[in-house]
């Protein structure tokens, strides 16, 4: 009888896709898809390692197996612990970093060649595998045509990041930002169209900085657009320092492309946005998203903000408001500060006390919730 897997997914959308690629791989090996852990013999966790309650979270599901399922631990976590996974938990099995995912069906069998003879505890491994070294993923892995929902697809257009922001471990655990190609995007995008779907995501750590050659983010996004059978485009995530006048009139004039931006923001103060290592500064970013505005009529706004980043004073939370009610954005995903093991950022010793940081990160809440409900409102 064929082993039915079980993926879980954590993180970024990006896990999504990579979780479907995860998926299709092990369809096409000869696995049964479960959608829950119920009945599975195999269960992926495909992990992310943004903030230290995700890592949490996963950690105290793994335990909760108890040895009776195999466990593979895959993604950013994996990345980040490697082999020393194994010793945080004896429950796992294998461990595979995100550039080898498609290493995962023979890692499987391997694990599964490695099983107890005896029949007394067919779940008793007599080793255990990890996988973290490859630095380029293959193009083939992009097209096994397995989608979660029927109508909506995510697509990759670039890996990694190379931006070393200085709280963010990503540029750690996924590499450097590469390119993929854009013939191979527009391929993939072609079979999506031809298994049914009619929307689809443009994914990357910062899709604006997007380069194949002479095309650029805003010429793949038209040549996306102009793909029969897409009624709808949308992409994320965006870096102010990559956005410029063209890319925003792309958002403008192409018909299928949503009229909405999410533009990470941060911090609304200068010198915490230096310590942040960003590119940018407040006014820069003030000027980014009047022009936005001035441009794209009527287009939707949305962020990301980070309440108590190491040694931010009172004042520096304050103009981080001040820009807020200025920005006026439509949404905002708002974050407390959370240090990341082997970041610049983690280097810096004075963190706010639990206390404050969770009376700052409130506070900013509250001021946001009142701008979307009013211009919801309008």
């Amino acid at each position: 009888m064929r082993k039915k897997v079980f993926v879980r997914t954590y993180g970024c959308q990006m896990n999504v896709r990579d979780s479907e690629v995860i998926c299709g791989l092990l369809q096409k090996a000869g696995y049964r898809i479960s959608a829950t852990d119920q009945g599975a013999d195999i269960i992926i966790f495909n992990t992310c390692s943004v903030r230290k309650h995700a890592e949490d979270r996963v950690w105290s599901l793994v335990g909760s197996y108890k040895g009776s399922k195999i466990i593979g631990l895959v993604g950013c976590m994996a990345q980040n612990y490697k082999e020393q996974a194994f010793a945080r938990d004896a429950n796992i099995s294998f461990v595979v970093g995100p550039q080898d995912i498609d290493k995962i069906p023979v890692i499987i069998e391997k694990v599964l060649r490695g099983q107890s003879p005896s029949g007394d505890n067919p779940l008793l491994f007599e080793r255990k595998l990890w996988e973290t070294d490859s630095s380029i993923r293959p193009e083939e892995i992009y097209h096994m045509g397995f989608y979660q929902d029927k109508e909506h697809a995510y697509v990759v257009i670039s890996e990694g990041c190379s931006n070393f922001c200085s709280y963010c471990v990503v540029p750690y655990v996924r590499g450097p930002l590469r390119h993929r190609k854009h013939k191979d995007i527009l391929t993939e995008i072609w079979e999506a169209i031809t298994h049914g779907i009619t929307k689809v995501t443009l994914l990357g750590q910062n899709v604006n900085a997007y380069q194949d050659n002479q095309v650029d983010f805003a010429k793949l996004l038209c040549q996306v657009n102009a793909l029969s059978g897409l009624k709808e485009v949308d992409f994320f995530t965006s870096n102010p320092k990559d956005a410029s006048i063209d890319f925003f009139k792309a958002i403008r004039d192409l018909g299928k492309l949503a009229k909405r931006l999410h533009l990470p923001l941060q911090s609304g103060s200068d010198r915490i946005l230096k310590l942040m290592n960003r590119g940018y500064a407040a006014k820069d970013y003030l000027a980014l998203i009047d022009s936005y505005r001035k441009i794209v009529k009527g287009g939707r706004l949305t962020t990301d903000i980070i309440v108590g980043f190491p040694t931010e004073t009172d004042e520096e939370f304050k103009e981080t408001c001040a820009l807020v009610k200025k920005a006026r954005f439509n949404a905002a995903y708002i974050f407390k500060y959370s240090s990341r093991p082997g970041t610049e950022a983690a280097k810096i010793v004075d963190e706010l006390k639990p206390n404050e940081l969770e009376k700052r990160h409130k506070k900013i809440l509250d001021l946001q919730r009142g701008i979307s409900k009013e211009l919801r409102s309008r």
